[in-house]
């Protein structure tokens, strides 16, 4: 039956990290405590009394960076340990053995590592409502960059699960690209508290746009980039990773000695 193989590839990846919470979901819950606790509560408090104003608040204001970085971080990991893994271990062989086509392979992986984004982000949400009210300003705009936001990451993920030749790469890439982004790309602090070599160099950060994406869904006043646009190129891009991950899979890239 038409479909079938994909169904089966996609429910065992998502099996993979759901029988294991203790590894998947507990890390980024506890970590996200300490991010709320610390830079909502504690420094928040500071800057608040200090006359910096934050729409809603400062912790409201860090709530979508810190939901980003969890999104793309577990994206991200997923889809690269799955594919390193299969690679590691050879077990990959046999999916590439099945009857699945190449696209239903990669959207197989993409798709199960976006849900666990999603899982996550919705994890780190539930804890950012413990401090402080949420009240979803344009619902369009948040649930728009959260579909497209995690399957981007999940598409690199695929390249990096092809790419990497040891288990370090993967620590590499997680740890000294895409966390430095995230951290540079206004999770913390607004666009307008920049000028001058500063702000030229956050513009070149995409991790700036998906921020001040999901930012737009919740606190519309605290957003320094027009979200349209923002969301059409990143649609683009998502468009464009996957189908890169289709034709490296087609050709074996890392996946044929």
């Amino acid at each position: 039956m038409r479909g079938t193989g994909f169904k089966t590839l996609l429910e065992r990846e998502i099996l993979r990290y759901v029988r294991r919470p203790r590894n998947t979901f507990l890390p980024p819950m506890i970590t996200n405590v300490l991010y709320f606790a610390v830079f909502g509560v504690v420094l928040g408090g500071t800057i608040e009394r200090g006359g910096s104003g934050f729409e809603g608040g400062y912790t409201l204001f860090i709530l979508p960076g810190l939901v980003v970085l969890g999104t793309i971080s577990n994206a991200f990991e997923n889809a690269s340990f799955s594919i390193f893994h299969g690679r590691w271990n050879e077990y990959i062989h046999e999916v590439l053995t099945s009857p699945l086509s190449h696209t239903e392979m990669v959207l197989a992986y993409v798709t199960a590592s976006a849900l666990r984004g999603l899982i996550v982000a919705g994890i780190i949400w539930a804890i950012g409502m413990i401090f402080t009210p949420v009240q979803v300003a344009n619902p369009f705009y948040l649930a728009a960059f959260m579909l497209v936001i995690p399957t981007l990451f999940a598409g690199f993920g695929v390249i990096g699960g092809l790419w990497a030749e040891d288990f370090d790469y993967l620590t590499v890439m997680t740890q000294f690209i895409i966390r430095p982004l995230v951290f540079f790309g206004a999770v913390f602090y607004p666009l307008s508290a920049l000028d001058g070599l500063w702000l030229q160099a956050s513009l070149l950060n995409p991790m700036v746009y998906m921020v001040n994406g999901v930012r737009y869904g919740v606190v519309p006043g605290a957003v320094d980039i027009a979200p349209t646009i923002s969301l059409l190129v990143l649609t683009g891009l998502t468009v464009a990773v996957i189908a890169v991950d289709i034709a490296l899979v087609r050709r074996g890239y890392g996946l044929v000695e």
